[in-house]
């Protein structure tokens, strides 16, 4: 793989990544199983690394989801990481390997307790009394959901016994099967859509305005860790499993403590046949180290403590028959096929449907109509079609033969050379319309405030616009009548409309949805560009002398702009007043002009971003690997591989006190 090639797929799986840990944490309806998302995940830190190509806005520099802009942003103390996942007994040996090299003997052990399929909460109590909840949002910061989290009967609002002045703990809130399914029983007699699975249920609840609607809710919660401040470093994992019940607070009953990895893979077997019995969902099993005053000998990485980890079940499978194939048409025109199923019940929820991915798929696994089939839920959340069962049977139904118009709009396929999917190149394409005024108005985007998957099919639906150029022309009275709104709703929309003309160049750039152009390269187009009209009329050897774009990158923008369709939408939105400049920055000094700063660990006052942004206040730039190009490295606790490989290639290190007196700030 060459690197414009890795550049490519690297823009593609953040992209992807970005996506799913939205529909995953702010959304609550993945649409991706977390295997899938765990060797995406794997793919694009092993090409960033191989490639030099890690940046501060990379899937893999992170924990999870984003903090929704609805309540109000709470810091958390001690992060909340997430764990690295496995699903193999291979590589929990060779975790707990690892833990012996680390600790140079074999004095611990693991405590091992189930892995609730919930959402994460975090709770602290000061002086006995509840006085926050908050989700784990990025794991550095969160949503402060107090007043929601009041609301679910299992969390008490003041804790028993004798305890700490202050107490954090750390939990799960989850739904019972049962009551879930009463739940979806009572929506869908009162004409409402029902929910996927109770994960996403618990996850879209807590995050509701209302707290009366929340209560409404069948909303359960277990808790499986407590800090304490200070910490205490004599106590074990299994003590504070007991302190949890002197507290008062709800914990689960199956935690146990195993002497080697050995009784943890025992432990697993036991736990994968007893996951069939339990009231709730559990999709796998956390073994921790139990011995608390271990954990910092033992350390992190950027995303996963290195004392924990997490053991996912494997996917439940069911045997049914696949009545038809669909079709759907995605943001970028891809076309995937669908397996409409005989409804079967599968790890919960009843399955009707299952992604075929693409035409190659359903060659390689000869489905057909009319086919039996093995299904399963990857990650228990996607269904997909494993594989035929008795595909040599007597009177199978013909090869598929994939269309050769689109099934929306009736436009010629394509296929663009190197890959798998078929698309429709129709701007505007039924389907694709919908899908890209959404991602038009997105968070990362132009962040219209109000313009959800909702209001956009309604004003689609109604005919008040067919692309996102006309909601520009949008007026207050012609939204009033939709359901569900009313004059301050409109207005609201409105107002979050005109206010999305403020966004700068990058993000227009983002939102036009020009394939491969996600938010680095938009930003390093507007950078690299200045102006819409510079950008348009770019040569593709102009386009490819931008660090981060390749020919893949190159064709699409060209492909883009030489659009007449796509050129109308965007004069459009230019004379309603949307940015197509960069703004001109005066530098402060020209101190780094000409230089590469490579930054590195946590500094002491100043973030990633506010450092970068001083960099090129002061006319350097900033690089995300050490090189021999690098000129400076920047660095702060926990600086790693990157501070080491400096000092190897002898190239200066500043400390954040050293780097503010170069710069004179």
């Amino acid at each position: 793989m060459t690197k414009e090639e890795a550049k490519a797929r690297v823009e593609e799986l953040k992209a992807l990544l970005k996506k799913a840990n939205e529909a995953y944490y702010q959304d609550a309806k993945p649409f991706m199983s977390d295997k899938d998302f765990d060797e995406s995940l794997k793919e694009l830190e092993a090409l960033e690394h191989a490639y030099g190509l890690v940046t501060e806005d990379s899937p893999t520099q992170r924990v999870g989801g984003e903090v929704s802009s609805e309540f109000e942003t709470v810091v958390h103390p001690v992060p909340l990481l997430s764990l690295d996942n496995t699903y193999n007994e291979q590589e929990l040996k060779d975790f707990d390997g690892r833990v012996q090299r680390i600790l140079g003997h074999t004095d611990y052990d693991y405590l091992v307790e189930l892995k609730f399929d919930g959402a994460s909460i975090r709770l602290r109590y000061e002086n006995g009394q509840l006085t926050l909840g908050a989700t784990r949002g990025t794991g550095q910061q969160g949503d402060d959901i107090t007043r929601n989290l009041k609301t679910v009967t299992d969390i008490p609002l003041s804790l028993k016994g004798t305890f700490p002045a202050v107490v954090e703990v750390r939990g799960e809130a989850y739904m019972e099967q049962e009551a879930f399914a009463r739940m979806n029983n009572r929506r869908e007699e009162e004409g409402l859509s029902v929910f996927a699975n109770p994960r996403n249920s618990t996850a879209g609840s807590l995050k509701m305005q209302d707290p009366k609607a929340v209560a409404q809710r069948p909303i359960r919660f277990f808790a499986f860790d407590l800090l304490f401040e200070p910490e205490n470093e004599e106590i074990t994992q299994w003590d504070k499993v007991q302190l949890l019940k002197e507290f008062g607070l709800p914990d689960n009953e199956y935690p146990r403590v195993c002497s080697s990895i050995d009784e943890v893979l025992n432990s697993i077997h036991e736990f994968d046949q007893l996951r069939h019995s339990l009231p709730y969902e559990t999709d796998g099993v956390v073994i921790k180290v139990n011995q608390t005053n271990l954990r910092d000998q033992l350390g992190s990485t950027s995303k996963f403590p290195r004392w924990a980890i997490a053991y996912k079940f494997e996917a439940e499978q069911a045997q049914t028959v696949i009545n038809d194939i669909s079709l759907q048409v995605g943001r970028l025109g891809t076309i995937t096929p669908v397996a409409e199923l005989e409804p079967v019940l599968l790890a919960g929820t009843t399955v009707k449907r299952a992604s075929l991915h693409n035409e190659e798929e359903i060659h390689r696994k000869d489905i057909r109509i009319g086919d039996t089939v093995l299904v399963e839920k990857a990650g228990e959340i996607i269904p997909q079609v494993v594989e035929v069962i008795h595909p040599d049977r007597k009177n199978r139904s013909e090869v598929f033969v994939f269309p050769t118009n689109c099934p929306a709009c009736n436009t010629k396929l394509i296929k663009y050379e190197g890959e798998v999917a078929w698309r429709c190149v129709n701007p505007l394409c039924p389907p694709q319309v919908r899908i890209k005024i959404e991602h038009f108005a997105a968070r990362d985007a132009l962040d219209i405030e109000g313009l959800g998957e909702s209001v956009v099919d309604q004003l689609v639906t109604e005919g008040l616009i067919n692309n996102y150029a006309d909601l520009y022309d949008l007026k207050v009275d012609q939204i009033v009548p939709l359901e569900r709104m009313a004059e301050k709703s409109a207005q609201n929309l409105v107002s979050g409309i005109e206010k999305s003309k403020e966004q700068p160049f990058e993000r227009v750039l983002y939102a036009l949805g020009i394939r491969f152009v996600g938010k680095t390269v938009a930003k390093d187009l507007a950078k690299a560009f200045k102006t819409l009209e510079a950008l348009k009329t770019a040569s593709e050897e102009e386009l490819l002398a931008v660090d981060s774009i390749g020919p893949r990158i190159a064709a699409s923008v060209i492909e883009f702009f030489g659009n007449p369709i796509n050129q109308e939408l965007v004069d459009r939105l230019l004379n309603a007043g949307l940015q197509f400049e960069t703004e001109e920055v005066e530098l402060a000094s020209a101190v780094l002009e000409g230089k590469t700063v490579v930054l590195t660990g946590t500094l002491p006052t100043l973030s990633r971003k506010e450092a970068s942004e001083l960099i090129e206040k002061h006319g350097g730039k900033t690089s995300s690997s050490v090189s021999k190009k690098t000129d400076y490295v920047l660095a702060g606790e926990s600086a790693g591989s990157k501070l080491t490989k400096a000092q190897n290639l002898e190239i200066a290190i500043w400390s954040e006190e050293e780097f503010l007196q170069f710069i004179g700030e």
